[in-house]
């Protein structure tokens, strides 16, 4: 994509805040608060590592298909940012321990809160999860029926036996069991100096043929050291709580839903995507034909952008 900026409105605002009482980053395409005239809001909800920094080619490319016309929003998960110098992690300690709100539950409960703080009740909202922030959405359906979602597209979703699949099965040892082992590493990477750092992850990206380079800061961010401890702790709690797949709540929100399964994805196989289409024959499911990897916001974002907005700009007619 081209890095060049031909439009005042390409260009985001991050704000920090605090909700359920941890640290939060919001990426913002286009107003920057909204009122009741506001007729629809686009809001992700990130994979883990919930660092909104990853989704910005994919949200300006939605913001600019719709002609600007609707804000493109990406919320992150708690405590997966880097903190601004005048802020703290939480802001009560013993309060956000009690919560569990850097756990999956608790971020369930931060998204939902932030909903409750930030949008009118009439706007109408279109979520897009990525990895197990489909699993969120489900949640957030099954928590509050009465949002007034509009549609909900499920790209990547991790929402069944997370635990069993090929990725699965090597990470949940490691994030269940030896995730402290991790920390010293992480600890030690913090505290290189930003260039080498950068040096770093340029040099693991390398592979990347057409690497998007707006991901090398917010990777940056998650090698500040509490960010990447709080996406271990989240990540070990997928593997044990991510079991069954929510048909309850994937039935009642059948119309509503749009699922993107990857052709070649080691946290969500292809034999899940066959078994929910065979169990939802009336669903809309796909199955990528473009080689996309989990992680598309690497190298993906702008078609995996227009490939959403193909999806639902019918949707959105007035």
């Amino acid at each position: 994509m081209d890095d060049t900026v031909t439009d005042g409105r390409d260009e985001p605002q991050t704000d920090f805040s605090y909700c359920c009482g941890a640290i939060t980053e919001v990426l913002k395409f286009g107003s920057c608060r909204l009122h009741s005239g506001h007729k629809v809001l686009f809001l992700i909800i990130p994979g883990n590592p919930g660092v909104v920094g990853f989704y910005r080619t994919f949200m300006q490319t939605l913001h600019r298909m719709f002609d600007y016309h609707h804000p493109v929003w990406a919320v992150s998960h708690a405590g997966h940012c880097v903190i601004p110098d005048s802020m703290d992690m939480v802001e009560d300690v013993s309060s956000a321990a009690e919560r569990d709100v850097f756990g999956l539950s608790g971020q369930i409960e931060h998204k939902l809160a932030f909903l409750r703080r930030h949008v009118p009740k009439e706007t109408s909202v279109v979520l897009v999860g990525h990895s197990i922030g489909c699993y969120i959405i489900l949640d957030i359906m099954k928590r509050n029926p009465d949002l007034k979602i509009l549609k909900a597209v499920m790209l990547f979703p991790t929402i069944e036996r997370m635990a069993e699949t090929p990725q699965g099965r090597v990470m949940t040892p490691v994030l269940c069991h030896m995730r402290y082992v991790a920390y010293l590493p992480l600890f030690l990477l913090s505290l290189l100096p930003e260039a080498l750092k950068a040096s770093l992850i340029k040099l693991v990206f390398g592979g990347i043929r057409s690497l998007d380079h707006t991901v090398v800061q917010p990777t940056l961010g998650l090698l500040s050291g509490d960010c990447a401890v709080n996406a271990m702790y989240m990540g070990g709690q997928e593997m044990t709580t991510v079991l069954e797949r929510d048909n309850i709540t994937i039935k009642k929100n059948l119309e509503r839903l749009i699922f993107y399964y990857g052709a070649s994805d080691h946290w969500c196989p292809v034999q899940y995507y066959h078994d929910i289409k065979q169990d939802f024959p009336r669903g809309h499911f796909r199955l990528c034909e473009s080689g996309f990897r989990h992680a598309f916001v690497l190298d993906a974002g702008e078609p995996v952008g227009r490939m959403v907005f193909d999806w639902i700009s019918g949707d959105l007619r007035t």
